[in-house]
């Protein structure tokens, strides 16, 4: 006769884990994100929960595990999706604006304007290499773009409907195999590390963190056909 405990899935203790993310939201601080919020972040933990469920030890308290994994999922994802990318002034013992979060006539005890600016090797090389990709995350009040709103047209287009286009006119223009991968990196919302577990790439680091040159070329080729779809189609102005 079998007296082991019977097994326990990860719905069975799905209120668990709710409530868990739950008591987390107040340590969810950045708000500045322009397409992400604390009840993504939770979806996003879920899922990783989820996926590694089979490692809790289930003669252990589950609560203990959950708060080890969720507290270093947080962490994860900001630096995935801002501290990779702001510029380096913000941990710069010469930054004289530590408050100031989108850098606008921040201060510099270095550069010799007084400013943090591509003066300094530093700022110049975070400035040609992420600053575009920091701009598309970061999110700016409506105020401080008088001009951009006031240019606006009184006939919104659909910003979702505008995303589905893309991704419809991206998948036309890849093979099966590099829409399968552009479906996980920018419609799933992967990490780079998830994608690349799933496809068995190999890291191209030695002792550093983990970059994976087949899905860097990827990225650059997706990129390109993005922007000339959004060059020569208008996928703006339809309707869904």
């Amino acid at each position: 006769m079998n007296n082991d405990p019977p097994y326990i899935t990860y719905e069975d203790k799905s209120d668990v884990i709710d409530e868990e993310l739950r008591k987390r939201r107040g340590k969810w601080f950045l708000k500045s994100l322009a397409w992400i919020d604390y009840d993504d972040v939770a979806q996003i933990i879920r899922a990783h929960i989820y996926k590694k469920w089979e490692q809790w030890d289930q003669s252990r308290p589950l609560k203990p595990w959950l708060n080890r994994l969720i507290t270093n999922q947080l962490k994860n994802i900001l630096r995935n999706y801002y501290s990779n990318f702001v510029r380096p002034c913000l941990n710069c013992p010469f930054n004289q604006s530590p408050n100031l979060e989108d850098g606008k006539e921040a201060l510099c005890g270095f550069t010799s304007n007084g400013l943090q600016c591509n003066e300094c090797p530093l700022f110049a090389k975070w400035e040609k290499t992420k600053k575009s990709a920091y701009d598309i995350k970061m999110a700016h009040s409506l105020e401080s773009r008088p001009q951009e709103v006031g240019a606006m047209s009184g006939d919104p287009f659909l910003l979702e409907h505008a995303e589905r286009k893309l991704h419809t006119e991206m998948q036309k223009s890849l093979n099966e195999r590099q829409f399968m991968i552009y479906e996980m990196l920018f419609i799933q919302n992967l990490t780079e590390a998830e994608v690349a577990e799933k496809l068995g790439y190999r890291t191209n680091e030695k002792g550093r963190k983990a970059g994976y040159k087949q899905l860097k070329n990827l990225k650059k080729q997706f990129k390109e056909k993005a922007l000339f779809i959004l060059r020569t189609k208008d996928i703006f102005n339809g309707r869904a």
